[in-house]
C-alpha cells in the first residue's frame, strides 16, 4: 500500500523537466562566426593590386560633335555632308569673292580699253596701239588682289573653324578624320592645292557622289572629311 509522496521531503519529490540554460551576462552569446578572423580589423575581400587602370593619354573625345565619336553604318549617310550642300557652299564661297573683284575686272576692261588704230591695204590690215591703259591695269589689279585676299581669309575661316561663310550657311564643316579638329591654316592651303587632282577630267569632284566618306581625292591626300555641323 503506497503513500503519496511528502512534499516537504526533498528526496521524494518527482522529477523536473529540464530547464532552458540561462543567457549568461551580458550580450547573449552568437553563434560561431563562419571562418574566424584574424587579429586586428575584420579582413577586406580582396581587391585589385593598384588603382583601377585606365588608357594612356589622354581620353579620346568624342568626333565631329556627335556622341559616341564615329558613327555605325546606318548612321553614315546622316553624318557626312551631302555632295550637293558642298556645291552649294562652294557656289555661295565663289560669289562672295568673286563678285566684287569682278566687278574690278569688268570696268578696268571697260573703261581701260584703248581702241586700236588700224590702217587696211591691199597686202591686209594692221594695227597699232590698243590694249587696256594704265587706269584699266589698275583696276584689274585690284581686283586680283581682291581675289587672293579673299582667298586666303577664306582659308583661315575653314582652318580655324572648318567653316567658311557658304559652308555655315549649308550647316557643314571640314574636319580631320583622325581627330575630328580643324586643320589649321596652312594644311587648309596645301588642302586647296590638293583639289588640283580634283579637276582632271573633274572625277575627284564627282568622287563624293559614290564613296562611302563621300570624300574627294583631296580629302583622301589629307585625311579630311566634310561631316554636318549640326
Amino acid at each position: 500500500m503506497s503513500y503519496p509522496p511528502d512534499p516537504n521531503n526533498p528526496y521524494n519529490q518527482p522529477p523536473q523537466p529540464p530547464q532552458q540554460p540561462q543567457p549568461g551576462y551580458g550580450y547573449p552569446q552568437q553563434g560561431p562566426p563562419q571562418g574566424a578572423p584574424g587579429y586586428g580589423y575584420p579582413q577586406q575581400p580582396p581587391q585589385q593590386q593598384g588603382y583601377p587602370q585606365q588608357g594612356y593619354g589622354i581620353p579620346q573625345q568624342q568626333g565631329y560633335g556627335q556622341p559616341g565619336g564615329y558613327p555605325n553604318a546606318g548612321q553614315v549617310q546622316n553624318f557626312y555632308a551631302s555632295w550637293g550642300s558642298r556645291v552649294a557652299a562652294y557656289l555661295v564661297d565663289s560669289l562672295i569673292i568673286g563678285i566684287p573683284a569682278g566687278i574690278f575686272y569688268g570696268i578696268g576692261l571697260g573703261v581701260g580699253a584703248e581702241a586700236a588704230d588700224c590702217v587696211s591695204t591691199r597686202y591686209g590690215t594692221s594695227c597699232t596701239g590698243g590694249g587696256v591703259s594704265a587706269i584699266g591695269m589698275l583696276l584689274i589689279g585690284i581686283g586680283a588682289l581682291i581675289a587672293l585676299g579673299g582667298g586666303l581669309w577664306l582659308a583661315s575661316q575653314q582652318g580655324k573653324t572648318g567653316q567658311t561663310p557658304g559652308k555655315k550657311m549649308v550647316n557643314i564643316r571640314v574636319v580631320r578624320e583622325s581627330d575630328g579638329q580643324p586643320l589649321g591654316f596652312g594644311l587648309t592651303i596645301v588642302r586647296y592645292l590638293c583639289h588640283f587632282v580634283d579637276g582632271i577630267c573633274y572625277i575627284g569632284y564627282l568622287w563624293p557622289l559614290w564613296d562611302a566618306k563621300k570624300q574627294t581625292f583631296a580629302d583622301k591626300i589629307m585625311g579630311t572629311v566634310s561631316v554636318k555641323s549640326s
